[in-house]
C-alpha cells in the first residue's frame, strides 16, 4: 500500500510552520489582494516541504566499486537504508553521497597476523568523511558528518530455520555449513576477484585497496535542511486491525559486546521507520525508543572458547512519554561482523564454528611429507613435496623451501604452518561477538496488555 503526501497535506500535517504569514521574507511591495494570496500559498507550500534531519542522525552507506586507498580519494557511495525525518520519507535508499579519504591509520593486528605469514604489507584503515549529498536534480547538498574508520561490508545476520535432532545432529549440521561456507568462495559471485585476493594474500607485499561494498555508519553532525524532492511513493508497513505485531526497524543506541557487556545491562534502540496501521495512522513512529537489556553476555576465553551474547527489548517508548510493554525478538542484523557470526532460533549469538580438524590434519600432513621420501622418488616428487610443505606461510616459504632443495628445510616450513593452525583453532582465545553503535537490527514486536512495567530504567536514550 502506497501514500502519497501532496503540499496541501503537508500544509495540514504541519499548521504551525504557516500561520505565522507575516514572518515570510516578502519584500516590501504594492500589490492586489488577489495576487498576494497565491504568492502566500506558494512560498508557505515551499517551506513546509523542506525536511529537518536532526543532528545525529545515522546515515549508513556502501560503495559500488573497488577504490584506491590513498588520502584524497573520492568516495561515492550510496544510502543502504531510508531516511525518515518527522515520519516523512527525506532521503530514499540509494540516495548518493560524496566524500574523500582524509587520512589512513595503521592496522596493527592485522599487520600482525600477516607479518606471522611473512606478509609485510603496510595494511591501513581508511578514514573518510562525507561532504555532500547528491540531490534527484543532480544539485549537491552540503553536509557536515563526523569522519568514520569502521569501514567493512555489511552482512545480514539471521537465525536458521527450527532444526530437530540432538548433540550429534547440531555437530553434522555445523559441519555441513562450515563446508558450504568454504565452497562459496568458487561457486558464489565474484569468485575471480576472491582467487586474485587470495593469489596476492600469498605474495610478501602487495597493494591494498578499499574493497566494493565496504559500508561506513556516518552521523550528522548538525541538523540537515532537505528541499522537497520528486522522492517515489512512500511504501506503508501495515498491520492487520486485529493485531498488534510489528517488523521494527531500528538502530542500536548503544554498543554490544560479549567481552563488555554484563547480563542486565540496560540497552536501546531507536526506531528508524514509522509503521502504519492498515487506516494509515501511525502505529509506531519513527523516533520511538525499545528499551531491552542483554540476557546473557559470556566473554571468550582460551582454547577456541567463543563468546555468547542475548538480548531483547521489553518495553516501547513514544517520542511522547507513553510507554508499552512489548515482547521483542530480533530477527535480523545487519553488521560488518555478521560474516563471521551466527544467530539461533532463540537469538543467541556466537562465532560460526570453525574447522577445527580437517584443516589441520591437511598441514600436518603436507609438513610431513617431505620426510617420508621413497627410493624410487625423482627430483619431480621430491619438489613436489617440498613445494606442497613450505607453501603454508605464502611466497617466500615456497621460495626457500623449494631452492634449498632440503627436505628438513621444507618441513620445517610446513610445521610452522601447521603450528600456526593449531594456535589460531585451538589455543588462542575464540570470536567475540560485537554489535558497533547503529548497527541495523530488525525486531518483531508484539504489544502485551500486562500493567505498564516501572523498572529503575531511563525512559529514552538517543
Amino acid at each position: 500500500m502506497t501514500i502519497q503526501h501532496t503540499a496541501m497535506e503537508t500544509i495540514v500535517d504541519k499548521p504551525s510552520a504557516c500561520l505565522n504569514l507575516a514572518a515570510l521574507p516578502f519584500p516590501q511591495m504594492k500589490c492586489r489582494p488577489s495576487l498576494l494570496l497565491p504568492i502566500l500559498l506558494a512560498s508557505c507550500t515551499a517551506l513546509c516541504q523542506t525536511a529537518i534531519i536532526p543532528a545525529g542522525t545515522p546515515l549508513v552507506v556502501q560503495t559500488d566499486d573497488h577504490l584506491p586507498m590513498r588520502v584524497g580519494q573520492p568516495i561515492r557511495a550510496e544510502l543502504i537504508y531510508p531516511v525518515y525525518a518527522d515520519n516523512k520519507l527525506v532521503l530514499p535508499e540509494k540516495t548518493v553521497l560524496e566524500g574523500t579519504v582524509t587520512a589512513l591509520r595503521p592496522d596493527h593486528s592485522h599487520r600482525v597476523t600477516a607479518r606471522l605469514r611473512a606478509d609485510f604489507t603496510p595494511f591501513y584503515i581508511p578514514v573518510v568523511r562525507f561532504t555532500a549529498i547528491r540531490l534527484d536534480d543532480g544539485s549537491a547538498l552540503p553536509i557536515t558528518t563526523e569522519t568514520a574508520t569502521d569501514g567493512a561490508p555489511i552482512y545480514r545476520l539471521v537465525p536458521p530455520p527450527h532444526r530437530k535432532g540432538g548433540f550429534i545432529r547440531r555437530q553434522f549440521d555445523n559441519g555441513v555449513q562450515v563446508l558450504r561456507d568454504q565452497l562459496a568462495f568458487f561457486t558464489a559471485p565474484g569468485k575471480g576477484d576472491r582467487f586474485t585476493q587470495l593469489l596476492y594474500t600469498q605474495l610478501p607485499y602487495h597493494p591494498q585497496r578499499i574493497q566494493k561494498g565496504t559500508a561506513w555508519t556516518v552521523e550528522t553532525a548538525a541538523p540537515l535542511s532537505v528541499p522537497p524532492q520528486s522522492a517515489p511513493a512512500l511504501t506503508l508497513t501495515a498491520k492487520p486491525a486485529d493485531s498488534s505485531t510489528w517488523i521494527v526497524n531500528a538502530y542500536l543506541a548503544d554498543q554490544l559486546s560479549s567481552a563488555s557487556s554484563k547480563s542486565g545491562q540496560v540497552i536501546h534502540a531507536t526506531v528508524s521507520e514509522p509503521i502504519y496501521n492498515s487506516d494509515h495512522t501511525i502505529a509506531v513512529p519513527e523516533g520511538a525508543t525499545l528499551v531491552g537489556a542483554v540476557t546473557q553476555a559470556k566473554p571468550a576465553r582460551r582454547f577456541g572458547r567463543v563468546g555468547v551474547l542475548h538480548f531483547d527489548f521489553r518495553q516501547l517508548v513514544l517520542p511522547s512519554g507513553k510507554t508499552q510493554n512489548v515482547q521483542a525478538a530480533v530477527t535480523s542484523a545487519d553488521s560488518s561482523s555478521a560474516q563471521n557470526l551466527a544467530m539461533d532460533s532463540e537469538g543467541q549469538v556466537k562465532p560460526k564454528p570453525q574447522d577445527k580438524v580437517i584443516v589441520p590434519l591437511l598441514l600436518i600432513a603436507l609438513a610431513a611429507s617431505p620426510l617420508h621420501q621413497d627410493r624410487d622418488d625423482g627430483d619431480r616428487e621430491l619438489f613436489r613435496k617440498n613445494a606442497g610443505a613450505s607453501n603454508s606461510i605464502g611466497l617466500i616459504g615456497f621460495i626457500v623451501g623449494t631452492a634449498s632443495g632440503s627436505a628438513n628445510i621444507a618441513a620445517g616450513f610446513g610445521a610452522y604452518g601447521a603450528a600456526l593452525s593449531l594456535y589460531n583453532r585451538w589455543i588462542k582465545r575464540g570470536g567475540e561477538v560485537t554489535f558497533a553503535r547503529n548497527t541495523r537490527i530488525v525486531v518483531q514486536t508484539t504489544a502485551r496488555r500486562s500493567q505498564v512495567l516501572k523498572p529503575n530504567l531511563p525512559a529514552t536514550s538517543h
